[in-house]
C-alpha cells in the first residue's frame, strides 16, 4: 500500500493515553467509561481533542441527574471510540463514536447532519479525461457556482425527498423542466443496497414546509446541488492501485479508471435541524435543574420526551434525506461535465455513505457518530450487494493526496465503525498563517475549481480579493492534514477495515 511523502519521525503522545498495543489506546476516565482509540503512533492526536472528549464524558454526570429527577435511571454514556481522524471539534472532537443507553445526543451528531460521501465508477479513464482538463475546469465552474446546474423540483419532488429520501424523489419522475443536470440522470441511481439506510424514517415534513413550497410550483433554488464549505468537495479521480483484486473486481473498479467522488452534507437544513433538536432537548429539561457546564443537553428516551424527540427525530430523517439528494446532484453535476467534454459515459454507483448521524437499536442503545463512518462487516451487509465483501468504506485524503476504498469488518471494537477522512493537524485559524511558497507550489501541481477563477486576469489585479482566496485555500490545504498513509494502516492493523483499492485525484470543486 502506498503512502503519502509526509512521514514524521515521532509524535509526542499525550500522557493521559496509555497504549495497549500498534494500533489501540485507551483513555482512563474518573467515570469508568470505555473509550479506545484507534491509532497507530505514527497518527497525531491533538491533546486539545482529548480535553475535549474528557469534556464530553462529563455527560455521565447528566444523566446521573437526570435519572434521578426523572426516573429514567438507565440512562448512560455506554461506550466511545475515537477513530484515527480524531481531533477537536466544536464541543464534539470530529472522530466521535459515541453510544448511549437511554438517551440520545443532539450535539453527537451536530449541525451538519448525514454529511457523507458518495462515491460512483464511470466508463472513463484518466488517459481520455486529462486532455480536456482545462475545457473540463471551465465547464464545472459554470455548473456548479454560474447557475449551469439549473435542478428544477417541484413542492411534491421536495417532500418527497424529505420524507422518503433519495428513492422516492426519483419515484416522482422527472419535473417539468427536466433540462440541466436531470439529463445525466440514468436507471439504477437509486440501486437498493448502495446507500447506507437507503432513506431515514420520517411522519412529516413539517419543519421544512417554507422550502418545500417556495417560489411555488417546480421552481430552481441555490440550495439544492450546493457542496457546501470546509472540507466539502466534489472530485475527478482516477484508480491509481488496487489492493484487493477479488474485492475491487466484484465493485466494478480498474486501474486507470475514473471514478466521481463526492463529499457534502445537509447544508442549511441540517443546521435548522439540530437547532430544532437543541430548542426541543431545552423545552424538555426538568425546571430546576441547572444545565450542564459543558452545555451538552441529553435529550431522554422515555416516555415523558416521546413529543419532543418525535419532532426532533423528523426533523433530523429530512435533513438526512435531503443530504443524500444533495450528493446525487452533486454527482449528476460532475457526470454531465464529463459528457459535455469527454462524450457519453456510463456511471454506476459503489456507496453512498455516512458521517453525521445516530443509529437508534431495539435493545436501546443509541449509536451517534461525529465524523465517522459505518464499516460493517458480513453480518451488517447480509442479504445485500456487499454480503461477500463487507461495507464500502470511503476514506478521501486531503485535497490533493490519494483517497482509499476499504472494507469494512464490522469490528465490535469501534462499533462496526471507522474514520471518515485523514483528519485535521492544524486548526484553520493556524492554517491560514502557512508560507504563500508553499501554496504556489501546490497550485501549480494540482487543479482546484473554486468559484473563483484566480487565472482570470481581471480578478488576479485585485490582491483583496486573490488574499481571501488564498487564506480560504490554505485552510484546506494538504500540509494542515494528517498524512492518509498511516490512518489506512492503523485501520487495516486494527482489523476495522481492508483497503481495496487507492484513489489519486484529477481535479477538485470546492465551494
Amino acid at each position: 500500500m502506498t503512502t503519502s511523502k509526509r512521514r514524521p519521525a515521532a509524535f509526542q503522545q499525550d500522557l493521559r493515553l496509555v497504549r495497549t498495543d500498534d494500533s489501540w489506546l485507551h483513555l482512563p476516565n474518573r467515570w469508568g467509561i470505555p473509550v479506545d482509540v484507534c491509532a497507530g503512533a505514527d497518527v497525531p492526536i491533538e491533546s486539545s481533542a482529548i480535553d475535549e472528549i474528557l469534556t464530553v464524558l462529563a455527560t455521565a454526570d447528566t444523566l446521573e441527574r437526570l435519572g434521578a429527577v426523572t426516573g429514567h435511571t438507565e440512562a448512560a454514556i455506554s461506550r466511545v471510540v475515537l477513530t484515527p481522524d480524531l481531533h477537536k471539534g466544536a464541543g464534539i472532537p470530529i472522530g466521535t463514536v459515541l453510544q448511549t443507553r437511554g438517551a440520545l445526543l443532539p450535539q453527537a451528531v451536530g449541525n451538519d447532519i448525514n454529511c457523507g460521501m458518495r462515491l460512483e465508477t464511470t466508463s472513463l479513464t484518466a488517459d481520455q479525461v486529462r486532455p480536456r482538463l482545462d475545457a473540463l475546469e471551465r465547464r464545472l465552474r459554470h455548473l456548479f457556482f454560474e447557475g449551469g446546474r439549473r435542478i428544477a423540483l417541484s413542492g411534491l419532488q421536495r417532500e418527497a425527498l424529505l420524507r422518503d429520501g433519495l428513492p422516492g424523489l426519483l419515484g416522482t419522475g422527472r419535473p417539468e423542466r427536466a433540462d440541466g443536470v436531470w439529463s445525466a440522470l440514468r436507471p439504477g441511481d437509486a440501486r437498493p443496497g448502495r446507500i447506507h439506510g437507503s432513506q431515514y424514517p420520517t411522519t412529516n415534513a413539517d419543519a421544512f414546509r417554507d422550502w418545500i413550497h417556495s417560489a411555488g410550483g417546480t421552481s430552481f433554488d441555490s440550495i439544492i446541488g450546493s457542496v457546501g464549505g470546509g472540507n466539502h468537495f466534489a472530485e475527478l479521480q482516477y484508480v491509481s492501485a488496487i489492493h484487493d483484486r477479488q474485492a475491487a473486481h466484484g465493485w466494478g473498479f480498474s486501474l486507470g479508471q475514473v471514478v466521481l467522488m463526492v463529499h457534502s452534507g445537509s447544508l442549511s437544513l441540517g443546521h435548522q435541524a439540530n437547532a430544532s433538536g437543541l430548542d426541543q432537548a431545552r423545552a424538555a429539561w426538568p425546571a430546576g435543574v441547572p444545565l450542564p457546564d459543558n452545555r451538552i443537553i441529553p435529550m431522554m428516551t422515555d416516555g415523558r420526551s416521546a413529543p419532543a424527540r418525535r419532532r426532533y427525530l423528523d426533523a433530523f430523517g429530512n435533513a438526512a434525506n435531503f443530504a443524500v439528494g444533495n450528493r446525487f446532484f452533486l454527482s449528476l453535476m460532475l457526470r454531465a461535465g464529463l459528457a459535455a467534454e469527454c462524450g457519453e459515459l456510463a456511471a454506476d454507483l459503489v456507496y453512498d455513505a455516512p458521517h453525521n448521524l445516530l443509529w437508534q437499536h431495539d435493545d436501546g442503545q443509541v449509536v451517534h457518530r461525529k465524523g465517522a463512518t459505518p464499516a460493517g462487516g458480513y453480518a451488517e451487509t447480509a442479504g445485500g450487494p456487499y454480503a461477500m465483501w463487507g461495507e464500502p468504506v470511503i476514506v478521501p485524503g486531503s485535497m490533493g493526496a490519494a483517497s482509499y476504498v476499504l472494507r469494512g469488518h464490522g469490528n465490535p471494537r469501534t462499533l462496526a465503525s471507522a474514520c471518515h477522512g485523514a483528519g485535521r493537524r492544524v486548526r484553520r485559524g493556524a492554517a491560514a498563517q502557512a508560507g504563500e511558497a508553499e501554496l504556489d507550489a501546490f497550485l501549480r501541481d494540482f487543479r482546484v475549481v473554486t468559484p473563483l477563477d484566480h487565472r482570470d486576469p481581471a480578478v488576479n489585479r485585485r490582491s483583496d480579493v486573490m488574499a481571501a482566496w488564498r487564506r480560504d485555500l490554505k485552510q484546506e490545504a494538504p500540509w494542515v492534514y494528517k498524512d492518509i498513509g498511516p490512518v489506512v494502516s492503523s485501520l487495516r492493523r486494527a482489523g476495522v477495515a481492508e483497503p481495496v483499492v487507492e484513489l489519486r485525484p484529477l481535479l477538485t470543486v470546492k465551494g
